[in-house]
């Protein structure tokens, strides 16, 4: 049985935490590496759900895409939100890892794995750093054209579901086959994708005037597609269990938490009279 010492070295020989931007905070949360780790959780966001079901299924480390304490604090009461996560997470021994944008930027990463789950050949980074490996979002190609409305429903159907579901802004019957991902809010990366000359954009958390007035360009800008933020990252939460998994095989047990940690639970649409 590894020490958590070890499991976050293998986490971090994927996910290099040098490779995070300089405003973020990745690393160990909580817990004790010198502890030994037999089961590991693997989620999206550190919320009450997924450590409820670190605990409830006897995981000793949560390793978790979303920071629990991105901004700075100065104190974890349990008063607070986040300081009643981190004291039940010390009471029942649970350690919080988090891998935020250096996994977003790791080669591969998570947009590496929203290509795959869409089913894209990945071609490079959508906003490479200096050695052209690592950086933000993809570029791919899929196998062969096919319509844009039928690309729509491929990614609906690539990701889990979510009650806003999956939207594209575009002409249905443009032929899709060059497309760029990134994983989380990817809309300040418009401009990156008009430049690389993509049929088609993938991302979440798309703004408003951001999106119309990329739309409003040309008829050439790449059509896009808006998924939630949660969907656009939990295929990574597989690949990193890949990580650890591969790392100690048949010594960590490893699990992926499918619960929907969306923020967005009900959706209504108005009916006709």
């Amino acid at each position: 049985m590894p020490a958590l010492a070890e499991v976050i070295a293998a986490l971090e020989q994927a996910y290099p935490p040098e490779l995070a931007e300089s405003w973020d905070a990745v690393g160990l949360v909580c817990g004790d590496p010198a502890e030994n780790v037999d089961k590991v959780l693997f989620c999206v966001d550190p919320v009450d759900e997924t450590v409820e079901e670190a605990i409830d299924g006897g995981a000793q480390l949560i390793v978790a895409h979303h920071p629990l304490l991105l901004r700075g604090v100065h104190g974890v009461g349990a008063d607070s939100t986040k300081g009643r996560l981190v004291h039940r997470l010390i009471r029942a021994g649970v350690a919080l890892y988090c891998a935020h944008t250096n996994a977003d930027s790791a080669s591969p990463g998570v947009s590496d794995a929203l290509a795959d789950a869409i089913g894209l050949t990945v071609l490079g980074p959508l906003d490479p750093r200096e050695d052209g490996v690592t950086g933000i979002g993809r570029i791919g190609e899929l196998p062969a054209p096919e319509p844009f409305s039928a690309f729509v429903e491929r990614v609906a159907n690539a990701l889990p579901r979510t009650e806003p579901g999956v939207y594209g802004a575009g002409d249905p019957a443009r032929p899709i086959r060059r497309v760029a991902v990134s994983g989380g809010s990817g809309d300040s990366y418009l401009k990156r994708a008009t430049a690389a000359g993509v049929d088609a954009y993938v991302t979440a958390d798309l703004r408003h005037h951001p999106a119309g007035e990329h739309l409003a360009e040309n008829a050439e800008v790449p059509a896009l597609v808006g998924v939630t933020h949660w969907a656009s990252e939990w295929p990574w939460c597989e690949q990193a269990s890949a990580v650890v998994r591969a790392a100690f095989t048949g010594n960590v047990d490893v699990h992926v938490s499918t619960r929907c940690t969306d923020p967005w639970t009900l959706r209504a649409t108005r009916t006709e009279h």
